[in-house]
């Protein structure tokens, strides 16, 4: 399998200290060149920026167009690293890219790309037994702790999915 991620679901796992699930439930996850940066460069994350350097399951991997980014990135309004993201996910034909953003998913969908946010990462760790059902609701406790912005209608799925 393979999977592209965005920016967001890392720093929002490794906030709720579940990073390690991307390799439980992917074994690998690639990341382009800008999302790397963006993890590694601000200074506001530089504990997750050594985190993401310690992972051996994360991956750079460089997009072979990227005529293709600039071109998605302005017709778009996207950031890079979402762009790549989208872009690398189509070049490699990967079959999940991980990406929260509302606006980025709705391209990745007319994209015909199967996108799978944070939220989705806890579901399908639940699904597979990778976590109990109070586990999945400390990390949904831990995200809104963290100020991570969880919709909705995927909250109510996610609850509406738990064994009490």
């Amino acid at each position: 399998m393979i999977v592209v991620s965005d920016t967001t679901p890392l720093i929002s796992l490794l906030k709720i200290g579940h990073i390690d699930l991307l390799e439980k439930l992917f074994g690998q996850v690639l990341i382009p060149q800008a999302v790397f940066q963006e993890l590694t460069v601000d200074e506001r994350f530089l504990v997750e920026a050594e985190q993401i350097r310690q992972k051996h399951f994360i991956v750079v991997s460089a997009v072979k167009n990227p005529e293709s980014v600039s071109i998605l990135k302005r017709a778009t309004g996207l950031d890079k690293g979402e762009s790549e993201a989208i872009v690398l996910t189509d070049e490699r034909n990967a079959d999940i890219l991980l990406m929260d953003e509302a606006k980025g998913r709705a391209v990745s969908a007319q994209l015909g790309l199967k996108v799978m946010g944070t939220i989705g990462v806890l579901m399908a760790a639940y699904e597979e037994q990778k976590l109990t059902s109070s586990e999945v609701r400390e990390c949904i406790d831990g995200l809104q702790r963290a100020g991570r912005h969880i919709g909705q209608r995927h909250y109510q799925m996610l609850l509406d999915k738990l064994a009490d």
